[in-house]
């Protein structure tokens, strides 16, 4: 996979206090990569950095090789980018506002027009004016817009921000046509961890202005040690078991019996311990952990290490 967009320790300090501290990573063509973080731990000033709403202090970002400091219209014109909302002329319909921002960038034409509007699904309603879409198709427009000057690299904040299940859906399916159809690099900042799972490749989190991971989705989250949910009776024998057996491994009530986190090689035995103590088994059942899990367990930790 070839880097589209590379940081390179960018910090950003604002009145003395270090918003964005040395962050680094690099997002490669055809790839989904999402920036997750708790409000205000630094994703949007990230991102305006990288489109250059704001000033880096040090460091650099290369667009497709070109700094955005050095070399500013030769980066920001390889991106495409929605920051939080799309803003558009509501008074006019959603074909004026493309002919409108069409005029901004060299040799687009009504035919390019045309076959983005077609992309983004809004077709039927392209002569409508603005006023009367819904927020999923402001949203799609919004997208259009980005998409007209073929960019190398489409940034969305909180792109499905208001949207109801099947917009969001829309969104997601948009965002993986594009990184696979035109070898498009997407980063997508969302709080919609269970989307972003469904949505991404890979995930950066940044917390407190530091950057602490950056990994594929599926090792990110199914890298982790399984738990196993166990419908038993009663309870809190099985729970005295397992800590007498398994010191060293993280066992709790839950709402059927107990969940633990253990080897799926070493059930058999745990069977057999509950068997010979009189406890009765009903269920045993995997439980995978979801990009939300993991998330929360990285950032309670790092907070965790931070206050000792």
């Amino acid at each position: 996979m070839k880097t589209i967009v590379e940081l390179k320790d960018v910090t950003k300090v604002i009145k003395g206090r270090t918003i964005i501290d040395q962050i680094s990573f690099q997002v490669n063509k055809g790839e989904v990569f999402g920036f997750l973080g708790p409000n205000g731990a630094g994703k949007t000033t990230t991102i305006r950095m990288i489109v250059g709403l704001m000033g880096i202090t040090s460091g650099d970002i290369t667009i497709g090789g070109y700094s955005i400091k050095s070399q500013f219209e030769d980066a920001v014109g390889q991106i495409g980018a929605i920051v939080e909302n799309p803003e558009m002329y509501k008074f006019l319909t959603g074909y004026q506002n493309l002919v409108h921002y069409a005029r901004m960038s060299k040799g687009i034409t009504k035919e390019k027009i045309a076959e983005t509007v077609e992309l983004v699904g809004l077709t039927a309603r392209i002569h409508d004016k603005v006023k009367t879409y819904s927020l999923g198709m402001r949203q799609r427009l919004g997208l259009a817009q980005c998409l007209l000057h073929d960019p190398e690299v489409l940034i969305l904040d909180e792109p499905t921000n208001g949207l109801d299940p099947a917009g969001i859906r829309e969104i997601r399916d948009y965002v993986r046509l594009l990184a696979r159809e035109k070898n498009m690099a997407v980063i997508v900042s969302s709080h919609l961890l269970s989307e972003m799972e469904m949505m991404c490749d890979r995930i950066g989190i940044i917390q407190d202005g530091r950057l602490i991971d950056v990994q594929l989705v599926q090792e990110f989250v199914h890298g982790a040690e399984v738990t196993y949910e166990l419908e038993v009776v009663p309870s809190e024998k099985a729970l005295t078991v397992v800590a007498a057996n398994y010191p060293n491994v993280k066992a709790n009530r839950s709402r059927n019996g107990l969940s633990v986190e253990l080897s799926k090689e070493e059930i058999p035995n745990l069977v057999k311990l509950f068997v010979a103590e009189g406890i009765s088994i009903f269920g045993i059942k995997e439980t995978a952990k979801t990009l939300e899990d993991r998330f929360l367990e990285v950032t309670s930790e790092k907070e965790a290490a931070v206050r000792g």
